[in-house]
């Protein structure tokens, strides 16, 4: 086999640090994967430096074993590769190297102070789970870090520097972390001179000092260094000289898995957090709950991001497995899924007027910065397992419907969803409620469990295989989704008119979910 026609791509999820090597039909052929969770230690969602390494190391040990046992030779090389992440957050260092504070992922809402002075300031809509409202949240608390930041980035990009030495990101990733000028495909300068006046006199840095440099797609982005590739394989069996591409966001990664990179298109991530995007190529007015980042590209995008995803859904499946246990049955976890699942398109298309909020973490779309999970129902609700299945799959998607209302009110609207994530893994399910909710058709290809690892893999084909002058959606068009199989839902009109009448039960009862934070104390 000529290794150098295979690409690899690296996904740091959120609940899986997952690998996949392609080969130059685009086709995966190998993947590995690793378990982790992120950890709410000190008033702070983390994941530990040393779960990072062990996750990392341990899912390229797998993949290198699970390629060896499939192929019959050791993968020491391959043409590209390329690293992915979790969007925003805060990852500062010392000159030294040395990490200066716990990892802060973007599940934490603990910046609203920067974010809403940074907005006003920069006339731009800053979210608190961006970098540099997580940096100056820092300067304004007069934290002990801040004078000694010489390195700030993603999760991406941290990874992408101990494998390379290289401060960069893709512009994608970069768009999480400070405002982009699609002209010159850089932090924008004027804002960047606005914030720095705001940290002036406090700190010896300027934003631009301390934040990576932005990459497009299709550009190199180093090389695995030596002390690199024994950094991702300490068995020595990958060698170094693998040329990188620029680290992305796991939203850059998703419009390239559901080639929905082009203006018009839209895609969405469902799973821990929730995540649709949509590539509008155009300005939009200021908005809280609406992100502008830009795809791989440089393209200008809108993004809804909801923190909480289905995390209460896997509390409440241990919940019945437990259940079951007791009663002296015996079910996989991952059939249980999918006949919970299954048992949701069962269910009243209103659910029954049951009720429910999601909210394992603070959620900003919902004006929400603390967690409180609730689940509702009046003496006249329809109590079943069917209907209950259905409120917490539609629990998922009410934030994200009522960001995309807020869209609408800008004119940005689609009639196709393409959708990718762990929760599109089971068949027909998530897919016909989410078209509920959106009143949209939602498609779901085959790749559509694996999308950021596979995103990356095909950023990293497209930097090896492009032809001169070819754009990233010309790639992605003609060589790699031309004739691709793919599932396509539609709700009815029954589930559409369903989930409405959910919906705004959901948003007339928001009060209780607000009382419940005020009256329902966290030790």
């Amino acid at each position: 086999m000529d290794l150098k026609k295979l690409t690899i791509g690296f996904e740091f999820g959120s609940t899986r640090i997952k690998a996949v090597v392609i080969n130059n039909a685009h086709d995966i052929i190998c993947q590995s994967d690793y378990l982790w969770e992120n950890q709410y230690l000190n008033g702070v969602w983390t994941y530990g430096m040393d779960k990072i390494v062990e996750g990392m190391q341990s899912t390229f040990r797998d993949l290198l074993k699970n390629f060896e046992e499939k192929f019959g030779e050791k993968l020491t090389t391959v043409g590209a590769m390329g690293i992915s992440g979790m969007m925003h957050g805060y990852l500062v260092f010392d000159k030294e190297g040395n990490l200066l504070a716990p990892f802060r992922t973007w599940r934490n809402t603990m910046t609203e102070q920067a974010a809403d002075i940074l907005s006003e300031e920069l006339g731009f809509a800053i979210p608190q789970r961006w970098s540099c409202s997580h940096v100056y949240q820092a300067v304004l608390d007069d934290l002990p870090e801040i004078s000694k930041i010489d390195f700030a980035t993603t999760l991406a990009g941290y990874v992408h520097y101990r494998l390379t030495g290289e401060r960069v990101v893709g512009i994608g990733e970069g768009s999480g972390m400070f405002p982009i000028d699609s002209s010159t495909m850089e932090f924008n300068k004027e804002m960047l001179a606005k914030y720095n006046k705001l940290i002036e006199g406090k700190v010896p840095w300027k934003l631009e000092d301390i934040f990576p440099r932005n990459l497009v797609a299709g550009e190199n982005a180093g090389y695995l260094t030596e002390e690199g590739a024994k950094f991702l394989d300490p068995s020595g069996t990958f060698q170094p000289g693998v040329p990188m591409v620029p680290p992305e966001g796991d939203m850059g990664t998703g419009m390239v898995c559901t080639n929905s990179v082009k203006i018009g298109t839209g895609n969405a991530s469902i799973g821990t957090s929730n995540n649709v995007t949509i590539i509008t190529g155009k300005n939009l007015p200021p908005r809280k709950t609406v992100d502008i980042i830009a795809s791989p590209s440089g393209a200008q995008a809108a993004l809804i991001h909801v923190n909480n995803g289905t995390s209460d859904i896997n509390a409440w499946v241990n919940l019945f497995a437990e259940a079951i246990e007791l009663g002296g049955g015996n079910v996989s976890k991952g059939e249980l899924y999918v006949r919970l699942f299954n048992k949701a398109l069962e269910g009243d298309p209103d659910c029954g007027g049951l009720l429910g909020y999601n909210t394992s973490s603070g959620e900003p779309v919902l004006g929400i910065n603390e967690a409180r999970p609730l689940f509702l129902r009046t003496p006249n609700s329809v109590m079943s397992l069917a209907n209950f299945m259905r409120v917490v799959c539609c629990n998922i998607f009410a934030p994200i419907r009522k960001g995309l209302d807020i869209l609408a009110q800008d004119g940005v609207r689609v009639n196709r969803i393409t959708g990718h994530g762990g929760y599109f893994k089971t068949p027909v399910v998530g897919a016909r409620i989410f078209s509920s909710s959106v009143n949209a058709e939602i498609v779901t290809l085959r790749s559509a469990g694996e999308g950021g690892p596979y995103g990356t893999a095909l950023l990293a084909a497209y930097y090896l295989f492009k032809e001169d002058g070819e754009t990233l959606e010309e790639y992605l068009d003609n060589k790699v989704f031309k004739g691709a199989s793919a599932s396509i839902e539609m709700a009815s009109p029954a589930e559409i008119e369903g989930f409405e009448k959910f919906y705004q039960r959901y948003l007339a009862s928001l009060p209780v979910e607000y009382e419940a934070i005020n009256t329902l104390k966290v030790n």
